[in-house]
């Protein structure tokens, strides 16, 4: 996939999407959020993806929505930012309803529409040197990028107002504390972390790992009972797919599964 903001790169059944706008700190500019549109539906298609990686370029991981472009479109800032939000949001919802599991590999500050896209990433394994801010506020916004649906749910309701009204910093040992990532590594080991990770979930029961998404993302939407039934009907669909079969064999047989994801 080529494109002029992002670099896609898909190597053994594992997507990595690196926002590369490295002299403008991967700011999400318009054409990016349109890109990252393109390229998370074309691989939530591509069924032989089974794990994403998302990353930014050099030092940063994304500073936020590109406010040049914003300051620079004039009494057409409205119009602009709808349309960046809705491409960056049919993005997320592509890769949050797709099978494979998408990890946040955060290799610097993730600010602004950067913090609301780790949020939305399932995993998140940042460096030691990594700062989150919400920052929408300090500019006079407010977010987006999913932030106000995943972070209450994730990191609970003080805790976002908390984020979102003082633009307060987090560092990456506190950001691990309020469960906002789940592993910090040194500086140089994010990637090859995040890689393993990925690889570690292509090679797992792709379609269970999209039972597990869906199920997880609407938990706070449903009853006990209708969560029950969701889950009742999730495993008897699994247990019919060929990866089902096989680690329910594999675990009588005690050996290795081979999972395929179908």
């Amino acid at each position: 996939m080529q494109f002029e903001t992002l670099k896609v790169d898909i190597d053994a059944g594992v997507a990595t999407i690196t926002i590369n706008r490295p002299d403008a700190a991967n700011a999400m500019s318009p054409l990016c959020a349109r890109e990252f549109s393109l390229a998370a539906t074309r691989l939530e298609s591509d069924t032989a993806v089974r794990a994403v990686v998302i990353t930014g370029a050099g030092r940063m991981f994304c500073a936020g929505g590109d406010l040049g472009a914003f300051a620079a479109a004039g009494d057409d800032a409205r119009r602009l930012l709808v349309e960046m939000a809705g491409d960056l949001h049919v993005g997320l919802s592509r890769l949050a309803r797709g099978r494979a599991p998408v990890i946040a590999a955060v290799n610097g500050t993730a600010a602004g529409a950067g913090f609301s896209l780790v949020m939305a990433c399932d995993l998140a394994i940042c460096a030691e040197s990594a700062v989150f801010t919400m920052a929408y506020t300090r500019a006079g916004l407010s977010p987006d990028g999913s932030s106000s649906f995943y972070m209450p749910r994730k990191i609970g309701d003080r805790r976002t107002r908390e984020l979102m009204l003082t633009n307060r910093l987090l560092k990456a040992p506190e950001a691990l504390e309020w469960g906002i990532v789940n592993r910090v590594v040194p500086d140089a080991e994010v990637m090859p972390e995040a890689l393993k990770l990925a690889r570690d979930l292509a090679n797992g029961p792709t379609q269970a790992f999209g039972a597990v998404k869906t199920l997880l993302n609407g938990t706070f939407d449903q009853t006990l009972e209708s969560q029950m039934e969701l889950e009742a009907r999730a495993i008897g669909d699994m247990v019919r797919t060929h990866d089902g079969q096989e680690g329910i064999k594999a675990f009588l047989e005690k050996r290795k599964p081979a999972f395929r994801g179908v």
